[in-house]
């Protein structure tokens, strides 16, 4: 991936002014110095989404979604971070630096690009031969599966007819060599036999990347010969867990969420009905990296596998990976019918979109596949079966989730909320993972102290907002509080560069962010400078509220320096006992506002 400078990232997001881009993706309305709209990442009635100019920020009040410009079109185009800065550059007629490459890396590129024309070749190839007369049984395969010309071309469906050295022969008129034609994965260079296609008789799907590039080939065998499904071996342009099949498609889809399908078959079935989210693992089962690959394009996933038993054991090895990428999981049911594409020519679309509407939450899911094994008539095995539910409840490590899941499955088999919460902990005891929340001596439970930090950190972001919006506070606060005194990580670093730019005369809580790669960070970090300070409005009370927050601050400075101080440390002993004697001074000091 190409290096950007920072000075060049920076010149990129001056260049794209962020109300400019955000309101030609949302309206927006100007009150006072910042602009406010619908958020376009959660359903709302009242605008709660903040762009400011000054900041060159944007911030929801009410999901938390916020960012930079460059963060916006990341988020809301589900685009990479390369891509995102290429559009902004284009759209400001900025001209990228083209980077110079190693020898090895040049080599490397050169390759990939020459697999990838192969591929686009034989896709082209393929193609073609599906619309000549020798391609007609795979013509009316497709025909008979109800798929129509205009789904044929979206998805560039081919075949590779009966000759086994048909595509080989015209790669090599092509003029490429068999040692690339090898690494390809469309050919085999065997000795005895020369070369010959990896595909034949099959009717072709071309797999594509999120950029719309072929990268590797489903084939259906036309007849009774074996493998039935055969896809393309990795390669250095294919890499099935990496990949998803119609996700080039998908990731441009409206809807909020994603169809998770078994086939190819399935996900073209979709398209055509008009469910243009649909996707498919490639012929392997669904793994983590296929997981992180989504988690990039939506937040749910609607599994909607064959309702037999594989197809249940693929959703039940599905939902865990899922959830563990953080995605919310649900499952679609298609009995009494096998798969999606066979429901919907039974059934139609609007039965499927029902389907979708009343999609099975996984958590209840597993829970009903799991009642199968059990003889609920019997008491020792309905026994059995609560204890099940019960280990199985404590993989929610929160506690207000849990009691939901809990309430949820004592009303489904009519066990008692109080009688499975007691089941639950017990379990967990057992096995030493959940404890009962118990009064401390002091009075104050986990849930208090809990509260009290995030109160520490509310204060935090509130001084750091304060900061952006009144610069000349820097002078006032300066004397009693540095970029130290804020003891969360993250906080921290962004005082230290927000002070830095203090002193370089210029403030850009923008450039703050694009420190950050991770999403989450990103978030935060923008949180930190749209912190809002609830029935507060005069003067006098801002400045009491500007008072107390920098004694709260300083005290919690000391306080967390005193415990992890290390007792070698002079100059950090020397600056606490400073800081103690100057807390006397900030009691009596009066903070006042510009």
């Amino acid at each position: 991936m190409p290096y950007y400078s920072e000075e060049l990232i920076e010149e990129i997001c001056t260049a794209n002014d962020i109300v400019d881009v955000i309101s030609s993706y949302v309206h927006l309305q100007k009150k006072g110095s910042t602009h406010f709209g619908l958020c376009p990442f959660h359903n709302e009635r009242t605008p709660s989404f903040s762009v400011s100019q000054s900041k060159q920020m944007y911030y929801c009040f009410g999901c938390g979604a916020g960012g930079s410009v460059i963060t916006f079109l990341m988020q809301y185009e589900n685009a990479t971070f390369q891509e995102t800065i290429e559009t902004l550059a284009h759209r400001a007629g900025i001209e990228l630096p083209k980077q110079e490459l190693s020898g090895k890396a040049r080599r490397e590129a050169d390759k990939r690009a020459r697999l990838l024309e192969i591929n686009k070749i034989a896709a082209k190839y393929f193609y073609a031969q599906l619309r000549t007369e020798r391609g007609s049984v795979g013509m009316n395969y497709f025909a008979n599966r109800g798929l129509d010309m205009e789904t044929m071309k979206k998805f560039g469906l081919g075949y590779s007819n009966k000759f086994s050295n048909d595509l080989y022969q015209y790669l090599k008129q092509q003029g490429y060599e068999d040692e690339i034609l090898k690494e390809s994965g469309l050919i085999t260079i065997d000795e005895k036999r020369g070369g010959y296609d990896k595909f034949w008789n099959r009717v072709m799907f071309p797999i594509m990347d999120v950029n719309h590039r072929v990268i590797g080939f489903g084939g259906r065998v036309m007849g009774e010969g074996e493998p039935k499904y055969l896809n393309s071996p990795e390669t250095m342009i294919f890499n099935k867990s990496r990949n998803l099949y119609g996700l080039n498609l998908a990731r441009s889809s409206k809807r909020p969420y994603i169809l998770l399908c078994e086939g190819y078959m399935d996900v073209i079935a979709l398209h055509q009905a008009g469910f243009d989210n649909a996707v498919a693992s490639l012929g392997t089962a669904f793994t983590q990296g296929h997981a992180t690959l989504l988690k990039r394009y939506t937040k749910e996933v609607y599994c909607t596998f064959d309702s037999d038993n594989a197809g249940i054991k693929a959703a039940l090895r599905a939902i865990p990976i899922l959830k563990e990428a953080g995605l919310i999981t649900k499952i679609v049911s298609m009995k009494p019918y096998k798969d999606p594409d066979e429901f919907i020519k039974a059934e139609g679309n609007e039965s499927y979109q029902r389907r979708i509407e009343e999609a099975q939450n996984s958590f209840m899911f597993e829970i009903e596949v799991l009642e199968q094994k059990y003889n609920l008539k019997d008491p020792e095995s309905k026994t059995a079966f609560y204890n099940d539910i019960a280990r199985k409840l404590l993989e929610f490590e929160e506690e207000l989730e849990r009691d939901n899941y809990i309430e949820a499955v004592a009303e489904k088999y009519q066990m008692g909320f109080d009688n499975l919460r007691k089941l639950v902990l017990h379990q967990g005891t057992k096995i030493g993972i959940v404890r009962e929340v118990r009064q401390l001596k002091s009075g104050i439970n986990e849930q208090k102290k809990k509260k009290k930090e995030n109160g520490m950190k509310q204060s935090q972001k509130l001084m750091l907002t304060w900061l952006i919006e009144e610069p000349a506070l820097f002078e006032k606060i300066s004397p009693y509080l540095g970029p130290e005194d804020f003891t969360e990580k993250l906080y921290q670093q962004a005082a230290k560069v927000l002070f830095a730019q203090y002193q370089e005369g210029e403030l850009n809580p923008a450039k703050i962010i694009h420190m950050f790669l991770e999403e989450e960070q990103q978030r935060e970090i923008a949180e930190l400078f749209n912190a809002r300070l609830k029935e507060v409005t005069t003067q006098a009370e801002k400045e009491k509220a500007l008072k107390e927050t920098v004694i709260r601050l300083k005290e919690n400075s000391i306080s967390y320096r005193s415990k992890h101080l290390d007792a070698t440390d002079m100059i950090g002993l020397q600056k606490l006992v400073a800081d103690k004697k100057s807390m006397q001074q900030l009691y009596q000091l009066q903070f006042t506002l510009p």
